[in-house]
C-alpha cells in the first residue's frame, strides 16, 4: 500500500481522487454524485477563495496501482481565528472498507495538521458554509439531498476505530405540502411582523435576487454573531456562494426578513438536483446542463437549507417568522410536493421538538466526529 500527498498540479491523481467515489458507490442507486466543476475547483489553489485565507492538504490511498481511499484536511484560519481554536476539519473521506487505508490517510493527515499547531480535529466538515456536514448514521436507503454527504456504513466504524468520537448528531427531516402546519404559527407571524417593523422581501427574478445577495456577508456574519463554531465569510466567498446559487436557485424560494431596507434574517431553500447529478454522474458539460435545467423545472421535491436571524430578533417570536415561511415555501407554489429540512443540530433541540411536533419526520441522521491530535 501506498499512501501519497496529492499534488494539484498532477492531473492523473486528481482524476483519481475525482473518479474514486464513482467506484466505491458503482452499485449502490442512493448515492448522487457532487457537482463536477465543484468538486475539480476545491483542489485549485489559484482558484477557490479558502485558499486565500486557509490551507488545505489532499491524500491518496493506492493498492496494487489503484486508488482505495481519499481525505481532505483543512486548517481553516478564519474558523480558528473567531473561535480562538486550534482545530483541523476532515472531509472528503472516501475508503474502501480497508482499516490499512484510512489509518494511513488519517496518519498523514494527523502529521501535516500538528506541523500547523493544530490540537485537535473534527469533521466531516468542509470549505463553505454550502458544504454538507457529517457521515451518514442513519437513512442509507435513501437517495441524499442536494450537497449532502452519503457514504456507506462502515465508515462510521472505520472512523471510530482510528480513535475518533462522536461531537454531535445533525437531522435531517421530510416535510409533506400535505402537512397540517398550526395557523397559530402564522398569525404569530404577522403580529411580530407588523410589531417589529419587519416584512418578508420576495423576488420574480435571478436578477432581483442577486441585487439582494450583495448583503449576504453582513447579514450570515450578522446571524453568526455570538455563535460557537461558525465561520466568517469573505467577501470573495460571498461572490462565489451567491453565483453557485443563484444558477440552481428558484428565486421564489429564497426568504429575506427585513427590518426597513436592511436584512435581518434567511430562509433558504432550493430545488433538489439529486436526481439530474445522478443521471449526468455530476458533469453539466457537454450536454449535462440540458438535464440539470429540465430537472429544475419539473423537480416536485425542495431542500429547506438555511435559516437565521441576527440576534437582536431571535427572541420574541422571531423564529416563528421563519416556521411561517418554511411552511409556505412548501406549499405556496403548487409544483412542490416535498420538501427536506436540512442538518438541524441535536444541540437545537428546542427548534427539533417543535418542528416534530409540527408533523416533520427526522428520517436521516449525520453524525460529527472530534479526535484529540496531541501526543
Amino acid at each position: 500500500m501506498e499512501i501519497i500527498h496529492l499534488n494539484p498540479a498532477n492531473r492523473k491523481r486528481v482524476r483519481d481522487f475525482l473518479s474514486l467515489p464513482f467506484r466505491i458507490y458503482r452499485d449502490i442507486p442512493q448515492w448522487a454524485p457532487p457537482l463536477a466543476m465543484d468538486e475539480r475547483a476545491r483542489l485549485d489553489p489559484r482558484r477557490y477563495p479558502f485558499y486565500r485565507h486557509s490551507a488545505a492538504a489532499f491524500f491518496l490511498a493506492y493498492e496494487s496501482g489503484q486508488a482505495i481511499g481519499r481525505l481532505a484536511v483543512l486548517d481553516n484560519r478564519l474558523y480558528n481565528d473567531y473561535n480562538h481554536e486550534k482545530t483541523a476539519f476532515f472531509y472528503l473521506f472516501e475508503c474502501e472498507n480497508n482499516l490499512a487505508a484510512a489509518r494511513g490517510l488519517f496518519t498523514l493527515a494527523f502529521d501535516w495538521a500538528r506541523r500547523r499547531g493544530l490540537n485537535k480535529i473534527f469533521g466531516p466538515k468542509g470549505f463553505t458554509a454550502l458544504d454538507g456536514l457529517g457521515l451518514l448514521v442513519k437513512g442509507f436507503e435513501r437517495r441524499p439531498a442536494f450537497g449532502l454527504p452519503y457514504n456507506l456504513p462502515y465508515y462510521p466504524e472505520l472512523i471510530e476505530a482510528l480513535g475518533f468520537e462522536k461531537a454531535n448528531d445533525i437531522l435531517s427531516g421530510y416535510m409533506s405540502a400535505d402537512i397540517q402546519f398550526p395557523q397559530r404559527i402564522h398569525e404569530l407571524s404577522a403580529r411580530i411582523q407588523q410589531r417589529r417593523g419587519l416584512h418578508i422581501a420576495r423576488f420574480r427574478t435571478r436578477r432581483e435576487l442577486r441585487a439582494m445577495l450583495g448583503g449576504l456577508k453582513a447579514l450570515y456574519n450578522g446571524v453568526l454573531a455570538g455563535a460557537q463554531g461558525g465561520t466568517p465569510i469573505t467577501d470573495e466567498e460571498v461572490n462565489a456562494l451567491a453565483n453557485q446559487m443563484l444558477w440552481f436557485a428558484d428565486p421564489s424560494l429564497i426568504k429575506i426578513v427585513m427590518k426597513d431596507d436592511q436584512p435581518v434574517g434567511f430562509l433558504f431553500a432550493y430545488p433538489d438536483l439529486s436526481a439530474a447529478l445522478q443521471k449526468t454522474k455530476g458533469r453539466l458539460f457537454p450536454f449535462g446542463w440540458i438535464t440539470i435545467l429540465r430537472e429544475l423545472r419539473t423537480t416536485d421535491w425542495i431542500n429547506i437549507n438555511g435559516a437565521g436571524m441576527i440576534a437582536e430578533y431571535r427572541g420574541s417570536g422571531g423564529t416563528a417568522i421563519l416556521y411561517s415561511e418554511m411552511f409556505k415555501s412548501v406549499t405556496e407554489n403548487q409544483r412542490y410536493h416535498h420538501a427536506e429540512v436540512v442538518q438541524i443540530g441535536m444541540e437545537n433541540e428546542k427548534m427539533q421538538r417543535e418542528l416534530q411536533n409540527f408533523g416533520i419526520d427526522f428520517y436521516k441522521m449525520h453524525r460529527l466526529y472530534r479526535r484529540s491530535l496531541q501526543t
